[in-house]
């Protein structure tokens, strides 16, 4: 019996490892990605002086514990609303649904939006749009917070998987003339985030 328990737990780690090792592969593939867009002088938002310069952005290390499923509750009838910028912009959007997830022993809720012009493209007819701020903003990550890019395919019946190591920030945080949405008060939470994209130029 005791062998069988063994085995069992053998088992479990190793697959416990593998998920692992996944799931850094798949942030990794995130973050290279993302250096090439910034290196691309057709798709940086940097400066042309920061551009010469890049090399990659600052991330924190993959860390699994910020990778978690929530409990998605649709919100059918909500209204939509403009969404304020950085800018006079006021872009339309909507709230998708609430997602409820339990992180560093606490439970937290966001929303997720969709954006009432990009839903009407068939590129982004099913994009979803979380924008969020914590407690490391103006510290180690970018002080308007940072967003999140979800599908309506990565919704598994009621629940999605929201990784914060994906976390990425603004152009505006890389080049004044852009145009950025601010995370609603309603998606801050009250702890560090320290997954994804650092504050870039970090002193």
């Amino acid at each position: 019996m005791k062998n069988i328990f063994l085995f069992l737990a053998l088992i479990m780690s190793i697959s416990s490892v593998a998920q692992e090792n996944k799931h850094q592969k798949e942030v990794l593939k995130f973050q290279n990605k993302l250096n090439k867009e910034f290196s691309n002088r057709e798709s940086s938002p940097l400066t042309e002086e920061d551009r010469k310069d890049f090399k990659s952005l600052d991330f924190f290390p993959v860390d699994s514990t910020f990778r978690v499923v929530a409990q998605l509750k649709r919100m059918e009838n909500s209204k939509p609303f403009k969404m304020r910028t950085t800018t006079d912009r006021l872009p339309i959007y909507k709230i998708f649904a609430s997602a409820t997830f339990d992180l560093k022993g606490k439970t937290y809720v966001l929303h997720i939006y969709q954006n009432q012009k990009l839903i009407l493209t068939p590129d982004y007819k099913d994009y979803l749009f979380l924008p969020f701020t914590d407690d490391s903003n103006g510290d180690t990550t970018y002080g308007g917070g940072r967003y999140l890019d979800l599908d309506l395919e990565d919704m598994q019946g009621e629940t999605i998987v929201i990784d914060f190591n994906k976390a990425y920030n603004p152009y505006c945080a890389y080049n004044e003339k852009y145009s950025c949405p601010i995370p609603p008060a309603a998606n801050n939470l009250n702890l560090k985030v320290e997954a994804g994209v650092k504050a870039f130029k970090q002193p």
